[in-house]
């Protein structure tokens, strides 16, 4: 073999040879030898240096940690991303082979289709990984014929029903016609054998026979001023038997065994030509077409006709132009620059440059992949589309196959979507943050509505807005602005997120509303809420937020309610610094003497208040407030232990002093708890404790003095109130 000496080619293959030449591919072929061939291939084919450089490093990206950086560094990013997206598909192939039986995994369309899809998502981020794989499989099957090896069915079946499908669509004619040849060859040698017995019977004849009538069109034809170049067409095993079986055909009916090419060098000499093979010999109708006018969906164009010699043979002559003959022997996908491709483009579209014409090839690729799940859906399919009921075609087999379609994005890449799919289906496949501001459409530079099914095959523009997010009218199933599951859930969890945010807004609002008012402001969200149960403070702001937590919860986790004394484990508070201890606190027991007494300090008692006592259980009598909550609580579950209890006469020159604690709510300002101060002052009230929060204007405060009668108080609470900005004051 020859390889090219470009600098290009001879490096990637010096690059990859320590890693190839002891390697053997699965088949048992050298792995190096391989990469060669498929490089011989690709030069038929007419690729550009760039893919047959690339041939050596697909191989070497399994024996890379590394690889898309490595062969980036060296050979640049372009080569990389070509090598580890042709890797990726061959490992998807050899995976999908694998999965199940070889009949299962090719007879079962479901498969066959899921493959196809496969390739055509890889195909669309590169289309030089189509060239590669093509020549790859063309040189598994030459090799598995030169070594006469027994072929696994999948890979026959695969090389048979998809990849020469494949070169059948991108107009690949040398390629496609021995992939057929090879598979059919592997998959049914008997029938294989018996077509090449029956033309090899009459080879010598028909050559002969050929070679004369070839020398006699080109020189008749010269005569006419026409130049052409008539050439022997071979012919095809697997064309055969399919036109056989296809047809009800004996193998003496087969028309193209005798057949040629005409080529000239142009479209007018291809009709006048046509007019003198018509003139000269006998026609046969029914079997002429014009591909010319009326180009194959994969933009194949020649003139065909069958006609007979003076002896009555049918010979098939196929009419083209030198571009038309490279376009069908080599393809539009064989080179990268699409060059070839012309003003006019592949079925009607315009390929004036490298993205219209990688367009084009996309949307070949694309029909091919509908024709497939078509022709395995059934016949009935192709012919009744409307008939759902079809007997060539269940209703299982309908939403199988035509559950989905393919558009390209602007950047020419491949996006597969749930049939009947909107643009706004399509912006949030591309991207969550364009199908939030998705806010217009374009289908091949056309603007449609947001809410227009898009055909596959269609090139999406979606224009969008700086900031802002879906409508719910989108939501809508009426409407049809959705219809991927992925679409409506993203729609969803943006108008969630919305709630989220808004109810974690709210309620972090009240809770610092009542940090503020409890004076509690220095205490940590994340401490509050993990105190409260809460994972986090955002989730304690969300549930708050949303109702589900009353804040009073909060109020008394930071001003916790005296609890219930209970009487084994009722808590005696400190007495006051100046009230003697036991029996000097001031209060007799009716009837006992010398008795344990202690002023409770959920209710502050101090003379002339009404009050009883409570019998503890070691600490003596607890005394309390007749109006004292704790107090009531205990009585109705205790009764028996409350004691009757009373203000003692104080003896001469005595003075018990009693702590009371008085509330005091204000409009909070400059100077408020020097003046209430002063209130006490003056009173000859001695004040021990203070304690003060403001909150949004408005000051709480909490002033414990020291009195020996709390009758003193209304006249003192009287004077307070009288202060500027005082509201309310009150006893605890």
């Amino acid at each position: 073999m020859s390889l090219v000496t470009d600098d290009i080619l001879v490096r990637a293959r010096a690059f990859a040879e320590p890693f190839l030449s002891g390697e053997l591919l699965d088949t048992g072929e050298n792995l190096l030898a391989h990469a060669d061939e498929v490089v011989a291939i690709l030069d038929t084919m007419n690729s550009g240096n760039d893919v047959k450089a690339a041939s050596y490093l697909v191989y070497t990206c399994p024996h890379l940690n590394r690889p898309h950086e490595v062969i980036a560094k060296t050979f640049g990013e372009a080569f990389a991303s070509l090598a580890v997206e042709t890797t990726k598909l061959v490992e998807v192939q050899r995976l999908s082979r694998t999965a199940t039986s070889a009949a299962q995994l090719q007879d079962d369309p479901r498969a066959q289709t899921e493959n196809v899809r496969k390739m055509l998502l890889a195909f669309s981020k590169d289309l030089r990984v189509i060239m590669l794989r093509l020549a790859s499989r063309l040189q598994t099957l030459r090799y598995f014929a030169s070594s006469k090896q027994a072929v696994p069915v999948s890979l026959a079946k695969e090389s048979l029903q998809v990849f020469a499908p494949l070169a059948n669509r991108l107009g690949i004619w040398e390629i496609k016609w021995e992939l057929e040849d090879l598979s059919f060859r592997f998959l049914e040698p008997e029938t294989y054998k018996q077509i090449a017995k029956l033309l090899d019977e009459k080879r010598t004849e028909r050559e002969l026979n050929m070679q004369h009538l070839r020398e006699q069109v080109q020189a008749e034809l010269a005569a006419q001023n026409i130049k052409a170049s008539v050439q022997g067409r071979p012919k095809h095993i697997y064309s055969i038997v399919k036109k056989m079986r296809g047809k009800s055909l004996d193998f003496s009916q087969v028309f193209d065994i005798r057949a040629m090419r005409v080529i000239v060098p142009s479209v007018a000499d291809c009709y006048e030509a046509l007019s003198w093979v018509h003139s000269r010999f006998a026609p046969i109708a029914s079997e002429f077409d014009d591909y010319i006018a009326k180009p194959k969906p994969n933009g194949y164009q020649s003139l065909h006709t069958v006609v007979r010699d003076v002896q009555d043979r049918p010979i098939e002559i196929q009419i083209r132009t030198q571009s038309m003959h490279d376009h069908a022997e080599h393809g539009v996908a064989a080179h990268w620059a699409y060059k070839e491709a012309g003003a006019k483009g592949y079925v009607g579209v315009s390929a004036n440059s490298d993205y219209d014409a990688k367009i084009a090839v996309l949307r070949q690729l694309l029909a091919w992949e509908r024709e497939m799940s078509s022709e395995a859906a059934g016949p009935g399919a192709a012919t009744d589309k409307n008939n759902a009921t079809s007997a060539a075609q269940s209703p299982d087999d309908a939403t199988l196959f035509d559950d989905r379609i393919y558009v390209l994005t602007p950047n020419a890449a491949i996006v597969e979507l749930p049939k009947g799919a909107t643009p706004i289906d399509f912006a949030y496949t591309v991207h969550t943050n364009l199908g939030h501001r998705c806010r217009g459409a374009k289908a091949d530079g056309v603007m449609i509505p947001l809410n227009t099914p898009l055909q596959n095959g269609q090139t999406v523009e979606i224009s969008t807005v700086k900031e802002g997010g879906p409508s719910r009218d989108w939501m809508n199933t009426e409407l049809g602005f959705l219809v991927s599951h992925r679409a409506r859930s993203k729609v969803r969890a943006w108008f969630n997120a919305q709630i989220t945010h808004e109810n974690i807004a709210k309620g972090r609002e009240a809770v610092e509303k009542i940090l503020q008012r409890e004076g509690k402001t220095s205490i940590k969200l994340e401490d509050l809420a993990s105190d409260l149960g809460f994972k986090s403070s955002e989730a304690l702001f969300e549930t708050v937020g949303k109702d589900e937590f009353s804040l009073r919860n909060i109020e008394i986790f930071l001003r916790p309610p005296e609890p219930v004394m209970q009487p084994d484990d009722f808590v005696l508070l400190k007495k006051s610094r100046v009230v003697p201890p036991k029996s000097q606190s001031g209060v007799l027991v009716v009837g006992v003497d010398s008795l344990l007494t202690q002023l409770s300090k959920c209710c502050r008692p101090a003379p002339p208040d009404a009050i009883s006592g409570f019998v503890t259980r070691g600490k003596g009598v607890s005394i309390h407030r007749d109006d004292c909550r704790n107090f009531q609580s205990l009585l109705a579950r205790h009764g028996e232990r409350v004691i009757e209890v009373r203000w003692g006469v104080q003896k001469p020159g005595q003075t018990l002093l009693y702590p009371v604690e008085v509330s005091v709510e204000a409009t909070d300002r400059q100077g408020l708890l020097r003046d209430i101060s002063e209130v006490f002052a003056k009173e000859k009230m001695n004040v021990v404790g203070v304690q003060t929060q403001s909150v949004k204007g408005t000051a709480w405060m909490t002033f414990t003095v020291e009195v020996s009668d709390a009758s003193l108080l209304k006249r003192v609470m009287q004077s307070v109130k009288s202060v500027s900005g005082v509201g309310q004051v009150r006893r605890n």
